[in-house]
C-alpha cells in the first residue's frame, strides 16, 4: 500500500474550536495502522482536526452501463471539501460495519440509489492518502475505493448531501483534465481514478 505526499497545512491553523457542536463530534470512526488494521474507534471531527488521525474510509465510484461515471458535488455545507465533485459518495464505515455496507447504506443516503438497482458492488482498491483543507481540517485515510454499475440510473439526491450532479465519459475525465480542471475534483476521487488507469 502506498501513500501520497501530504500537502502543508495552512498556517492559520484549523478551526477546531468552531467546530465543537458540529454534527461529526457525536460520531466516531475507525482508526487504523496503514495496513487498514483497526486500532480502535477515535471522535470523527478529532480524526479530521489538526494533524488528524489515520482512520478507515471509501470512496464509491458510480458508473451507468455506458461508461460513465456519475460526479456528485458535495453540498456547500460540507466541513471539508465543500463544493467539490467526487465520483460519487465518500464516507467511513462505522465499527463492525463492511465497506460494501458502509457503501450501500450512504448511496441511498445520498443518491436514493437503493440495492434493486445494481448487483456488482465490489471493492477494487485500497489506498493511504494525506490531504489539508486550508484552515478547516484535514483527511488521513485508508481509502477503499468500490465500484458499482447501475441498471437503473434513477436518483433522488438529498440536497443536504449532494449539491449537483452530472453524468461524465470515464475516460474522457481522466484523458483529458486540463478540460475538467473548474470542477475542482475531491482528491481521494483524483487518487482512485489515477489508481484505477495506473
Amino acid at each position: 500500500m502506498s501513500s501520497d505526499d501530504a500537502e502543508a497545512p495552512d498556517p492559520a491553523g484549523g478551526g477546531a474550536d468552531a467546530d465543537i457542536d458540529h454534527e461529526n463530534a457525536a460520531q466516531d470512526v475507525v482508526a487504523v495502522d496503514p495496513d487498514d488494521a483497526p486500532q480502535g474507534t477515535v471522535n470523527r471531527l478529532d480524526a479530521h482536526t489538526g494533524d488528524g488521525i489515520r482512520h478507515r474510509a471509501f470512496t464509491c465510484l458510480v458508473f451507468d452501463g455506458d461508461g460513465r461515471i456519475l460526479l456528485a458535488q458535495r453540498a456547500p455545507t460540507k466541513r471539508l471539501w465543500d463544493g467539490h465533485w467526487d465520483g460519487t459518495v465518500a464516507s467511513h464505515p462505522v465499527e463492525g460495519q463492511s465497506q460494501e455496507d458502509a457503501t450501500e447504506t450512504r448511496l441511498e443516503e445520498e443518491l436514493g440509489i437503493t440495492p434493486d438497482q445494481y448487483d456488482d458492488l465490489r471493492v477494487t482498491d485500497r489506498f493511504e492518502y494525506k490531504r489539508y483543507y486550508p484552515n478547516e481540517g484535514v483527511e488521513w485515510e485508508v481509502c477503499a475505493v468500490l465500484k458499482v454499475t447501475l441498471s437503473d440510473t434513477d436518483l433522488d439526491p438529498d440536497p443536504a448531501e449532494i449539491g449537483g450532479r452530472m453524468w461524465v465519459d470515464y475516460d474522457h475525465l481522466h484523458e483529458n483534465p486540463a478540460l475538467y480542471r473548474q470542477l475542482r475534483l475531491c482528491p481521494w476521487f483524483e487518487i482512485a481514478m489515477r489508481r484505477d488507469f495506473s
